[in-house]
Formats: C-alpha cells, sequence, structure tokens
C-alpha cells in the first residue's frame, strides 16, 4: 500500500490532525523536565503515550533531537520506532534537500530501512526540483512519502517562492506543479506539499492530487477559516493541519494533552466530510 493510501486511511479513521514532537528547550522547561537528554526522553515519551493510536500522524521535529548529539538521535529512533510498530504513522521534520550522493544518503537515512527510517520526511526542492530525486524513487520503492517545502509562511521565504518564473509561474507553483505531476493515478499521491496556513495567498493547489501539510494552524494564528481561504474546496480532504504548541503547551499531562488533540481533531472534521 503507497504512502498516499496510508494516510488518506488514518486521516479518515483518526481525523486529519498532525501532531508534532517539538522538544523546545521553553517546553521542557515549563513540563519540569531538565534540558539534557533524560529530559528530552520523558518528553518524547509522554508524547508518545499520548499521541500513539490516536492521531493519524506524528511529526518529530528533527533538530530538537540533533541538538543533544548522539543521545539525542538515539532517543529519536526510539520514539519513531516505537510509533511506527503501532502502526502510527510518522512524519520526520527533517527539511533535507541537497544534490547526488547526499541526497541519495539522506534518503536512505529517513526513508530507508535504518534506525531513523520514517513512513514520510519533509524535504526543501530549492536546488531544483530534480535535487529530489533519489529519495522520490526511494519513497516510491518503499511505499514512503515525501513532503516538499512549496510555499512557507515565514516572511523570508517569500523573497525566493513568490520570484516569476519566465512561464509566469511562481517558484512555489512550481514545486507544486512538479510534486503533482509524481501524483498522477487514482488515489491520493504520495508526493505532498508544505504550505504555511498564515499565508495570504496560496499556489493553485487544485491539481496537486496528494497531501498538503500546513504548519502555522494554533498559536501562530492558522486555523479553520485561513485554510479555507487558502485550499480549494474540492482539495481540503487532503489537507493535514500541523500543530505544535497549541497541543504542546498544555503538557505534561497526558490527559490535558489527548484532550486539546481530541478538541482540535473536532475542529477539523469538517476537512474529511
Amino acid at each position: 500500500m503507497t504512502f498516499g493510501h496510508r494516510l488518506q486511511h488514518a486521516m479518515r479513521q483518526f481525523g486529519p490532525v498532525c501532531v508534532g514532537i517539538d522538544p523546545h528547550p521553553a517546553l521542557l522547561r515549563a513540563w519540569g523536565l531538565t534540558e539534557d537528554v533524560d529530559g528530552l526522553e520523558a518528553f518524547a515519551e509522554i508524547c508518545v503515550e499520548a499521541f500513539d493510536g490516536r492521531v493519524a500522524v506524528v511529526k518529530p521535529q528533527v533538530a530538537f533531537f540533533e541538538t543533544y548529539g548522539s543521545g539525542g538521535l538515539a532517543v529519536l529512533e526510539r520514539t519513531i520506532s516505537v510509533l511506527r510498530a503501532s502502526g502510527t504513522l510518522v512524519l520526520a521534520d527533517a527539511k533535507r534537500g541537497d544534490i547526488g550522493s547526499t541526497m541519495d544518503a539522506y534518503a536512505n537515512a529517513w526513508l530507508g530501512a535504518g534506525p531513523l527510517g520514517a513512513d514520510a520526511v519533509t524535504v526543501s526542492p530549492y536546488l531544483g526540483f530534480g535535487s529530489l530525486d533519489p529519495a522520490l524513487e526511494l519513497a516510491r520503492t518503499n511505499g514512503r512519502g515525501v513532503f516538499v517545502l512549496a510555499a512557507t509562511s515565514n516572511p523570508e521565504g517569500a523573497q525566493l517562492q513568490r520570484i516569476t518564473a519566465p512561464d509566469g509561474r511562481t517558484i512555489a507553483q512550481t514545486m507544486v506543479d512538479e510534486a503533482a505531476a509524481r501524483n498522477a493515478g487514482p488515489g491520493l499521491g504520495s508526493v505532498g506539499v508544505v504550505v504555511g496556513a498564515t499565508l495570504t495567498e496560496a499556489p493553485d493547489l487544485s491539481g496537486l492530487n496528494g497531501p498538503i501539510l500546513m504548519p502555522g494552524v494554533g498559536a501562530q494564528g492558522g486555523g479553520v477559516d485561513s485554510i479555507r481561504a487558502l485550499v480549494p474546496a474540492a482539495s481540503l480532504a487532503a489537507v493535514l493541519p500541523s500543530v505544535s504548541r497549541e497541543v504542546l503547551a498544555v503538557g505534561p499531562s497526558t490527559t490535558a494533552l489527548i484532550g486539546r488533540t481530541a478538541q482540535l481533531q473536532e475542529e477539523f472534521a469538517f476537512l474529511q466530510r
């Protein structure tokens, strides 16, 4: 079964919400945890207990694990392994992008059979969309997914993403169209895009036929209204709202984390109707 099919099934079963595991130092402190590998592990274990088997996708922010070196990566490996073993989809938010053999190595790390292998990974196409081919090919072979940065909500992103190419399309639109070309065929494709939920305008997503990861929901200001404004009605079922701070702020109580997640799942249930 392709990643697109598995994701579609999970979104219908649990709702479309993707919950982040973002062990920011400020959150570790707020949860009464130490800013070291032990605190990181405790944070990850609480998140796994709260989200495993209750959400469509869990998205660990890789950078917050990397900052602790090999110990942090070991925690990330265990987190990915536990979630995937129980059937919860894991999206590694690594935002990798390079060329040739280096991109091939990144693809094998995050989409292969190794300890960091996830169900999907975020990638940056801004060395040219074709530079992502090793990841796209391995994802297709292994039944995994790739989420391509297209129109991000950070103000600096517009400097590049809104440039108009000679063919009249913005760079962001070009990235969406390139992803769409990889999603030909029936069912939800496995090449998604990342589009910020706080944008005032977005590329045309009507032909994507793939998942749309939308960060910036909740604490950052995005929500139901912004999603409706940015995404065509026919594509709403492919939207995966990504929430992190909005949920994690109520921790470390697993009961509170579960409750806030359930509220958001109800809020965004309209996407699957």
